[in-house]
């Protein structure tokens, strides 16, 4: 308006002025020309920059706002303990949005009473990878435990539906992780305990005041005279320290009112922070991951390893490209599972296939039992795998792998359950990790047969992969079988038995305990294993007559090369006729011992062989 004021009273005062000479009326009307421009110039630019403004602060979105509106699609739970929330109905009154419906009704449907539909939720979940941050959210902060299991065994899950870890407490004033780990362990029973338990338990204790001392400026007293403490005459490392303390601790969670105690004491957020701190110690973690498993054995400390937040760790370790980790982490989880799984794995029974919920249905199982020093992962990688990078197998898995049996065989034959048995093994009393150990391959097959049956073997159809020692441990383990109604089902579902440089007759091992390092006082596992062994031929000759009436399938693979033992022992530690069976067929193979159960490659004669076997051997069971 101002503006066309401005310019009626221009136009009026150039209309009333008097007649003036034309050169100057030229220039004033040129000046009033240029002020009548600039002016409109002026208050135009003004009105669009109003204008501007305006329209770009009523196109701006209160981002607070916003999240306010996602977040009426929260759920805020009251504390309920959660096992008392399986039959507690949170969803009756929730303000939600109709784009979030899906994932409300995922949640309801997840707390179906029908077990399928809680299934298919939970797969339904782990499938789906389009929603937001705070979608995911809202899942983790509203399932239950079975739920959260669930999606943590489920491949495709994404870990935004696993919460970070509740905070940790502090340490004490004046203590360290080491301090409390000791603490931990002289806080469980220590009486009616087998001597190997004793041992673990003494040796930590005893190891971690010494480092106690060192850090605090102790004294020792010996021979009754206060003696200033040596820091180069006994420190001990404080992850030694550690290891000492946790494989104490695997020994005492196998005992179940030990497990309460481990957790009525806070082990288990001790055992998360040490975790924590030692991402990159495989053997500190591994001896973790194994305390946890066992306490998952028991169903009624689930709520509580939960609620830790060990579940989340557990979600991330079991998608890890390194075997050890993602099995145990697998085995956990599995014991966690009360939803899909009815068998439980104790320390030392690994599955390598299928580690995850699957659609799959299992028809058979394949056991896989490692020999003298040996070990469930190790003893069936691929030969020279010490000259292959980390880097090279996570390229390409197909052409080197650290487990053959969880690669090679679970994708041609996905049908099997895969399982690998550990135990532990030594070549001399001097390397032993228990030094009151004895343990027979008698006492053993009847231990690892327990566990077995525990976790389901028996009820599929059966075939044992065995190397050296482990061979003759699951001789004994089915003849101790045939001996017990209970176990029967093992024996007649066990369809055949492939043995890999297995010392039948005996072997010359025990004989040559020369070598001061690693022979001397040879181990009971040795002794046994000599060729005047009459343990050794009374297992022979009873299962010969056991597997033929039986009419198992055997496969022999026997090594033809020597096999080094140190630096200075050159044996050839199964002799071709020792390693035949007297029944099935027996294949020399040009490799040494190490090597005779670790395939160059894929397509290798070693694997190929193995596999037809298997096949065969189950073909109708794969069938039906």
């Amino acid at each position: 308006m101002s503006l066309a004021a401005y310019c009626v009273i221009c136009c009026r005062r150039i209309r009333t002025l008097t007649p003036l000479p034309k050169s100057t009326t030229y220039w004033r009307d040129i000046r009033n020309l240029i002020k009548f421009t600039g002016s409109l110039i002026l208050g135009g630019s003004l009105f669009l920059t109003y204008e501007v403004l305006a329209l770009k602060k009523s196109l701006t979105l209160d981002t607070q706002v916003v999240e306010k509106e996602k977040m009426k699609s929260y759920i805020y739970v009251h504390t309920v303990s959660l096992d008392k929330r399986e039959n507690y109905d949170a969803f009756s009154t929730v303000d939600v949005e109709d784009h979030e419906c899906a994932v409300w009704l995922l949640l309801r449907k997840s707390r179906s009473g029908h077990r399928a539909a809680r299934l298919q939720a939970v797969q339904e979940m782990s499938e789906t990878h389009h929603w937001q941050d705070y979608q995911y959210r809202i899942i983790a902060q509203a399932c239950d435990l079975r739920t959260l299991i669930g999606l943590a065994r489920s491949k495709e899950s994404d870990l935004r539906f696993f919460l970070p870890p509740p905070p940790l407490p502090s340490l004490k004033e004046d203590s360290s992780i080491e301090e409390e780990l000791r603490q931990l362990l002289a806080s469980l029973p220590q009486t009616e305990l087998d001597e190997c338990i004793q041992y673990f338990t003494s040796l930590a204790l005893s190891e971690s005041s010494q480092s106690l001392a060192a850090q605090k400026g102790g004294l020792w007293c010996f021979g009754g005279n206060g003696l200033p403490y040596a820091e180069s005459f006994g420190e001990v490392p404080s992850a030694t320290v550690e290891m000492f303390c946790l494989e104490a601790l695997v020994k005492h969670s196998e005992i179940p009112t030990h497990c309460d105690k481990i957790e009525a004491n806070g082990g288990l957020q001790l055992l998360q922070r040490l975790y924590q701190l030692h991402k990159d110690c495989p053997k500190i973690q591994r001896n973790i991951m194994r305390i946890i498993g066992n306490m998952a054995l028991n169903e009624h400390l689930h709520s509580t390893i939960v609620r830790s937040g060990w579940v989340s760790i557990l979600a991330e370790a079991v998608k890890s490209h390194r075997i050890m980790e993602a099995s145990h982490a697998a085995r956990t989880l599995a014991n966690l599972d009360r939803e899909t799984m009815q068998e439980k794995y104790q320390d030392g029974v690994y599955v390598l296939h299928p580690q995850y919920r699957t659609s799959q249905p299992i028809k058979a199982d394949v056991l896989f039992i490692h020999g003298l020093m040996g070990a469930a992962f190790k003893t069936w990688r691929q030969q020279d795998s010490e000259q292959v990078l980390t880097e090279k197998i996570l390229e390409d898995e197909a052409s080197y792998t650290t487990c053959w049996p969880k690669t090679w065989l679970a994708r041609d034959c996905p049908a099997l359950r895969i399982i690998s048995v550990e135990y532990d093994t030594s070549l001399s009393d001097w390397r032993t990790r228990c030094p009151m150990e004895r343990k027979s391959i008698a006492f053993r097959s009847n231990e690892l047969l327990r566990k077995l049956r525990a976790a389901g073997v028996g009820d599929r159809p059966v075939i044992w992969v065995s190397h050296s020692m482990g061979g003759l441990l699951v001789k004994k383990m089915l003849l101790e079988a045939s001996k017990k109604p209970e176990m029967s089902t093992v024996i007649n579902n066990t369809r055949g038995i492939i043995f890999y440089s297995v010392p039948h007759h005996g072997s010359h091992l025990a004989e040559y305990s020369v070598n001061i390092r690693y022979l001397l006082f040879p181990s009971l596992e040795v002794k046994e294993l000599s060729k005047d062994s009459p343990a050794l031929k009374t297992l022979h000759d009873d299962f010969l007559e056991f597997a033929k009436d039986k009419n198992f399938q055997v496969l022999n693979f026997v090594e033809t090369l020597p096999t080094y033992i140190g630096s200075m022992i050159k044996l050839h530690v199964v002799p071709v006729e020792s390693a035949d069976l007297g029944i099935g067929d027996l294949i020399p193979v040009d490799v040494d011992h190490l090597n005779i159960c670790k395939p160059k490659k894929k397509d290798a004669f070693l694997y190929q062989r193995t596999l037809q076997f298997i096949c065969e051997t189950l073909a109708k069971d794969l069938e039906n």
